[in-house]
């Protein structure tokens, strides 16, 4: 399954050029330009990687950084900036980054370390999903109730996508075209009583559990 990675940076170019390079690596990209924008986005989605510069207009990264570890948000983080230096790098690690890189940088360097970051993730960051709803291996599975036996959902590709986008984690507001949230709601609601589809006026849809 693609991994979402959320730059965060107010330099336009680099933001542009930072989503282009990393989208040829098969990573979707949302960009935010400051570190309010950031937060309004990530209230809504989850993301699997966040690349944050330090020196911002408005909130810097390193208070960011800070107050998103208060939430006890443990989403990987790396601190991508301009400032370097041994002392600058142990305030950006000392404030929640798990890894830093001053600019300027080799872009393939940044994928190496993204990639390191997403093999080394504990268990805690893998999403809770729905009872009886399972997704291994890029793949979901419904589950027996009686016999813990496990049946592969078929899903197209557009659906898997958005299934896995509205469970990472179940709330998420994601917008996607009404025909594929359609087919998708008419598959699970066959097959699962407990979870359904609905739709979040303006902003798009999301999964939710019934009790």
């Amino acid at each position: 399954m693609t991994n979402t990675i959320l730059v965060i940076d107010d330099d336009e170019m680099l933001r542009k050029t930072l989503a282009i390079g990393l989208r040829r690596e098969s990573f979707e990209v949302i960009t935010a330009e400051s570190a309010e924008m950031a937060k309004e986005i990530l209230s809504r989605i989850s993301v699997d990687i966040i690349i944050l510069d330090r020196m911002m207009q408005g909130m810097d990264g390193l208070t960011f950084l800070e107050q998103y570890r208060k939430t006890n948000q443990i989403t990987p983080v790396i601190m991508l900036t301009a400032l370097s230096g041994a002392d600058n790098t142990i305030d950006g690690l000392s404030g929640g980054a798990d890894d830093y890189m001053s600019k300027p940088f080799k872009l393939q360097e940044l994928v190496l370390r993204i990639h390191n970051l997403l093999k080394t993730r504990t268990p805690q960051q893998n999403r809770e999903m729905p009872e009886n709803l399972l997704f291994i291996k890029d793949e979901f599975y419904i589950v027996d109730s009686n016999t813990d036996s496990k049946k592969l959902l078929v899903l197209s590709a557009e659906e898997k996508k958005f299934l896995y986008a509205i469970t990472n984690p179940i709330g998420n507001i994601v917008s996607v075209s009404p025909m594929i949230a359609k087919r998708l709601r008419t598959k699970i609601n066959s097959v699962l009583s407990n979870i359904d589809i609905i739709t979040v006026r303006g902003q798009g849809y999301k999964l939710i559990t019934i009790k």
